[in-house]
């Protein structure tokens, strides 16, 4: 199963995939990682693994609709089976959506439907729920509405600070993602 994986930032999620396919753990071929923005350590963590890398930076283009349609032609040169968008802090046009449609994961850091968003760990922790978690999940044109793939519980603890939280619910989708990526590949 071939994977493009687009990161925005540090690409933990992306180390604990680029780990478990060296391992042999995985069964997915990582075609290439990309960015919004450059300078990004998934990136750079990415070419240290020999990985092809590429960047479509959001700021160099004169219109939305320039880059996602920059961002169309990149990821769909490489042919991937699936697009894992792992911290990738864009969300994307419905043209990058249908042309992936049922093939655009996206990991979430809250037990979706609740708390959807880029502050999903903040809003829950803030919400008081006592159980959080992650959710990986096939991307449609809302943010965070697309169908369920996977969800792992992360018990709240009364100490936690939304830093504290995040931390173990990255643990969780980490594990999470090697998961659904593994099954997907099984299919």
């Amino acid at each position: 199963m071939r994977i493009v994986v687009l990161v925005s930032g540090t690409g933990s999620n992306l180390q604990a995939v680029i780990d478990a396919v060296v391992s042999g753990g995985l069964p997915v071929e990582i075609v290439a990682v990309g960015a919004d923005r450059a300078g990004t350590f998934g990136v750079e963590r990415s070419a240290a693994a020999g990985l092809e890398t590429f960047v479509v930076d959001f700021k160099k283009y004169a219109s939305r609709a320039d880059w996602d349609d920059a961002l169309l032609e990149r990821v769909a040169g490489y042919k991937p089976d699936y697009v894992v968008s792992s911290g990738f802090m864009r969300i994307v046009a419905a043209s990058f959506i249908d042309a992936f449609d049922g093939r655009y994961i996206n990991t979430h850091p809250a037990l979706l439907p609740s708390f959807p968003g880029a502050h999903g760990v903040r809003d829950a922790l803030n919400y008081g729920v006592k159980v959080t978690g992650c959710t990986v999940h096939f991307a449609d044109a809302g943010v965070d509405t697309g169908p369920i793939i996977d969800q792992t519980a992360v018990r709240v603890l009364a100490q936690d600070t939304q830093e504290s939280l995040h931390e173990r619910i990255k643990v969780a989708e980490r594990e999470l993602l090697i998961k659904v990526l593994g099954d997907l590949a099984r299919l």
